[in-house]
């Protein structure tokens, strides 16, 4: 009989995470004929004005801006721009390297998004397979395929209910039921003690914080390549004061290559969830 392999989740960001920069600025923003700077000024603007929520505002200016400059504002162009966005190195085939060690000492790892950044660019990604759910902002389309009002809006707040989602085994994102129904931690698929939440910034401190608090492990990852600019922290000094400040347990580059040095932390965390399994078994 085939030994049970214990559940793990690894859930990323994206932005800043998987990929350097903002997945919108890589090909879409450039389209609108503005600046990166302008467009999430105009973001800031336009959520204070209206007293609204900044990823609505993003959306909402997407969808108008498009609309103004005749940039495609479909599925099937976010697809597109999905396709052409970098990511970091070792990350095409870290999911298969860590799914493979894990399995190897006892563990079942499946990988999981928990983005602000719109599903259907991450769904044109090389590694959208990789994922066993993809929670992240998206649109509703029409029949056409063309974007007609958010969907689903994912700020650093509202991240959180998406590790309950995983923690409970609910794929989606509309099942408000049962991501409220209680059922006791013996019960849920994945427990909070396997879960690793990797991120990049002040975003992701709610999840952050929350899975160290239930007992998994938060790291918080940094562009190696992304040097201090003028009156502003380094990207590493950023993360280095989550640590401090107790919201993250570890800061590593995000460099995803094997023998890197996120690779063998990520590898001794799941050997600690091993070990720590082993001795609860123990003491029963």
């Amino acid at each position: 009989m085939a030994k049970k392999l214990i559940p793990l989740a690894i859930a990323y960001d994206f932005d800043g995470t998987l990929t350097p920069g903002n997945m919108q600025e890589h090909s879409f923003i450039p389209n609108l004929g503005v600046s990166k700077k302008k467009f999430w000024s105009m973001v800031k603007e336009h959520s204070k004005k209206h007293d609204m929520d900044e990823i609505l505002a993003y959306m909402d200016l997407m969808i108008h801006m498009g609309d103004s400059k005749s940039v495609r504002i479909d599925k099937k162009s976010f697809i597109d721009h999905g396709r052409g966005l970098c990511l970091f190195d070792g990350v095409e085939d870290w999911f298969h390297r860590i799914n493979r060690y894990g399995k190897s000492i006892g563990l079942k790892v499946q990988h999981y998004i928990i983005s602000s950044g719109l599903r259907e660019m991450i769904e044109g990604t090389k590694i959208a397979k990789k994922f066993s759910y993809i929670f992240a902002s998206g649109f509703r389309y029409d029949q056409h395929g063309v974007a007609k009002w958010p969907a689903l809006a994912i700020n650093y707040t509202t991240k959180t209910q998406y590790l309950f989602r995983i923690n409970k085994g609910i794929p989606n994102s509309y099942d408000n039921e049962k991501v409220n129904k209680y059922i006791p931690d013996s019960d849920r698929p994945v427990p909070f003690s396997n879960i690793i939440y990797i991120g990049d910034g002040e975003t992701d401190i709610p999840c952050m914080k929350m899975v160290k608090y239930q007992g998994g492990f938060s790291v918080a990852v940094y562009d190696p390549k992304k040097r201090k600019s003028l009156n502003k922290s380094s990207p590493k000094d950023k993360c280095m004061k989550l640590r401090d400040e107790g919201r993250a347990d570890y800061v590593q580059p995000a460099d995803y290559r094997e023998g890197k040095k996120l690779d063998l932390l990520v590898r001794a965390i799941l050997d600690k969830v091993v070990a720590e399994a082993h001795l609860s078994k123990l003491v029963k």
